[in-house]
């Protein structure tokens, strides 16, 4: 039986929901807060997605606008024998600005803690960068 664990994160981004929901989703927006090319079509339910210069790559499973996004979601480093894991992102509006409530799951155990700093230094200080300047 194949090891796997979960990561869940909570933040708070000085923008809303909307804001958040379209950096992530949007090739050009997600490459411009990372830093890194973004591909394909991660905006609609089944599309597929390939980030970060190609490391990250997944598709699409279930979008509620401004609120939900549910992917599936793996990258270069993947163990063979691994199906990928899910990644839900929920999106709250408190005050001016969001919480981000982050779960991935079916993350190989060997990879939680790569993945848990990965996503804090890669994606939220990104994202918390990104929407200040704007």
């Amino acid at each position: 039986m194949l090891k796997t664990g979960t990561i869940k994160q909570v933040d708070v981004f000085s923008c809303s929901p909307e804001e958040f929901y379209e950096a992530f989703l949007d090739s050009k927006k997600h490459s411009e807060f990372t830093g890194y090319k973004a591909t394909g079509n991660a905006g609609k339910v089944n599309g597929r997605f390939f980030t970060n210069d190609v490391y990250s790559f997944g598709k699409t499973i279930k979008l509620t606008k401004n609120k939900l996004i549910v992917q599936e979601w793996t990258t270069t480093e993947w163990p063979e024998d691994y199906p990928p894991s899910i990644i839900k992102i929920a999106l709250k509006k408190k005050g001016n600005a969001t919480e981000l409530t982050f779960i991935q799951t079916k993350v190989p155990l060997s990879q939680i803690k790569n993945y848990e700093g990965g996503w804090k230094t890669y994606y939220w200080a990104k994202m918390k960068k990104y929407f200040k300047k704007k």
